[in-house]
């Protein structure tokens, strides 16, 4: 069994489980990706891996959307999940095991996980009144809200109230406190961290971990009225895939999980829930949970329910699995947000892939079936140049090694493509085109060619993780065959002669206007007439006069010190000052909104937004890609829009 391989030290890597409400996205695909090249690069290294992934399928949203189609939850699911396996195929994403929370090793370890902690007497029955948010499946206390809205994705909530079962969370909040202090490397980058001491320091609720108003879950073992609720399903597919707990084997070889690499706005779940559930349990904790960014499209959150998503599968159909994954990988800083357009990815196509490193391979190739033969020649001079290129080269390797064990995909492939440039200038300086003209200087020439192909060999070991298809490229293109090393990487001269098959260039050179136009053209659909908006429910004439609007002077802005989402801003009207605060800083810089008149909504009950009092709201309005103020204001004053 794979398990029980010989290989040096294990290696446990999880994505999070996805929510098929429908297709992935491409920010999906960047958090898999990155998981990928981990564990890509582990067992190049000699780790024994075991890479998870899988969709968490249960939950009123799905029930809502296969009620909608006329289907049943569980056909919904097949069909979405069955799309997500064809697209993880496609970009040859090497899981080595993919979780269903609807299969039964699932559900029958979930219940086994719930009758342990109830006998801990970590669970109680009682009645849920609260806030509500379906798309993120989470309940929310009035305090936690955001501007009355769900604190994680924006959206409306709505009030529900039930008898359910809880977890005792607030037990563990102390421990799970002590555990930041003790190993701050647990949860990173430390921004994540320390908003979520904050979080727990304004006191943790217990968790609703049951619901009894809809039946798509797994049936609580004690009580069949109720399904689980879905963070104790869901977060449970790390050891249930594993075997826990009666299947121990597996899971005792394997766990604890190295890393769980999730998206920031389920770290929470993530780095309180989920290890004061393996408190609960008695079970070791994870050794890391990383916290990555999100891909923004004009400054947004790419998402489904927004409808601003990039179809990766469009991308790869034009660009190949290799160009894609290198840009997601080489782009964007880890546990950064970024800035996704088609504009920025084709020039780093163009300028990484094309212009340096399919140009050195096209160029090296060619030049030894013109000078050499088609052989690979021995090296047999050396000089300042030829040693600086060699010390590059087998320094890069450890440089990699390091990047990676910080999850600094772009830097370890910043530090790849400083030898890459090192070589294409080792060319240019070396100048074969005149070696090749003086038969006195044929040992030089020689020299130059075996250099490259060394170059290139080292390079195709370090790019697998990332970009394995290229790899075997470059090396069939070079005549190298044999298992990929990453011990190589530390040798130069390990070339013997190889003949070279020069090929198609492996990344074609790309009229950037042209492929954006093309994009363009893909993405543009024709909008339907006359839908209905989804809006909340009616009100009448004398519930919106009970409103208090007001025209205010933004007179200064800034970030809440505690909440990334939220700006504060202190705004003047009329003869009085306040504090208000919005969840808007993803849609607006502090300093571009200072001097700004706008609408306040004045006679809304004061609240506390993470530690805040704000007084009033300020009107945005979504136009369906971003938020916008509300209103024009007139010079005296006067809403006049």
């Amino acid at each position: 069994m794979k398990y029980m391989s010989e290989k040096k030290e294990k290696y446990y890597i999880t994505t999070p489980i996805y929510y098929p409400s429908s297709n992935l996205h491409i920010g999906h695909t960047y958090c898999t990706v990155m998981a990928d090249a981990m564990a890509r690069f582990k067992r190049l290294s000699g780790y024994d891996v075991h890479f998870l992934t899988g969709t968490d399928e249960h939950g009123l949203k799905i029930q809502q959307i296969a009620d909608k189609e006329g289907v049943t939850p569980q056909e919904y699911v097949d069909k979405i999940v069955s799309g997500i396996k064809d697209l993880w195929a496609t970009m040859e994403i090497s899981y080595d095991d993919f979780i269903r929370t609807t299969e039964e090793r699932h559900v029958s370890r979930v219940q086994q996980i719930f009758n342990k902690m109830n006998e801990k007497g970590d669970i109680y029955k009682s009645e849920y009144e609260g806030w509500y948010c379906t798309p993120c499946e989470s309940f929310w206390t009035e305090s936690q809200l955001e501007d009355g809205k769900c604190p994680d994705c924006g959206r409306p909530v709505e009030k529900a109230q039930e008898e359910a079962y809880f977890f005792r969370l607030s037990k563990y909040g102390d421990r799970i406190l002590q555990l930041y202090e003790d190993h701050p490397e647990f949860l990173l980058p430390d921004s994540r961290r320390n908003e979520m001491k904050e979080f727990i320091k304004q006191g943790l609720e217990d968790l609703c971990i049951s619901r009894s108003t809809f039946d798509w879950g797994i049936q609580v073992p004690v009580d069949p009225k109720h399904v689980i609720y879905v963070w104790l399903d869901a977060l449970s597919n790390y050891i249930t895939a594993l075997g826990y707990p009666d299947d121990p084997e597996q899971f005792n070889h394997y766990w604890p999980a190295n890393v769980h690499l999730v998206g920031k706005e389920i770290v929470r779940f993530h780095s309180i829930i989920w290890p004061a559930m393996l408190m609960s349990l008695d079970i070791p904790l994870p050794k890391q949970v990383l916290g990555h960014g999100w891909l923004l499209i004009d400054g947004g959150k790419m998402s489904k329910s927004k409808g601003n998503v990039v179809d990766p599968v469009v991308l790869i159909d034009r660009y190949g699995i290799d160009a894609l994954k290198y840009f997601l990988l080489r782009e964007y800083t880890f546990g950064q947000d970024g800035i996704f357009t088609n504009e920025v990815m084709l020039k780093r196509m163009n300028f990484d892939l094309a212009n340096d490193l399919g140009n050195l391979v096209s160029r090296t190739t060619a030049m030894i079936e013109k000078y050499c033969d088609g052989i690979i020649p021995d090296a047999t001079t050396e000089d300042d140049i030829d040693r600086d290129l060699k010390e590059i080269a087998v320094s890069v390797a450890p440089k990699v090694e390091a990047d990676m064990d910080k999850f600094a995909f772009n830097m370890a492939l910043e530090n790849i493509w400083v030898l890459v440039r090192r070589a294409n200038k080792y060319i240019d300086e070396k100048t074969p085109w005149i070696l090749a003209k003086d038969e006195s200087r044929k040992a030089e020439l020689d020299t130059c060619m075996h250099n490259l192909a060394e170059a290139l060999r080292i390079v195709s070991i370090l790019i697998y993780p990332y970009m394995h298809t290229t790899t075997e490229k470059i090396r069939e293109q070079l005549g190298i065959s044999g298992e990929v090393k990453w011990e190589d990487t530390f040798t130069f001269d390990m070339l013997d002669h190889e003949k070279v098959c020069r090929g198609e260039a492996i990344f074609p050179r790309l009229d950037i206007e042209k492929e954006l136009a093309e994009l363009e053209a893909l993405k543009g659909k024709p909008e339907e007439e006359n839908v209905p908006l989804e809006l909340k429910p009616e009100i009448t004439y004398d519930d919106f006069a009970k409103i208090d609007f007001r025209v205010g002077l933004i007179e200064k802005a800034e970030k809440h010190p505690k909440a990334d989402k939220l700006l504060v801003f202190q705004v003047k009207m009329g003869t009085e000052r306040r504090q208000i605060i919005s969840g808007v800083a993803n849609y607006f810089k502090p300093e571009e909104m200072v001097g700004q008149k706008v609408i306040v909504v004045a006679n809304l009950a004061p609240r506390k937004l993470r530690g805040l009092e704000s007084k009033g709201m300020i009107m945005f309005a979504n136009n369906g890609e971003r938020y916008e103020i509300v209103g024009t204001i007139a010079e005296d004053g006067k809403v006049v829009e």
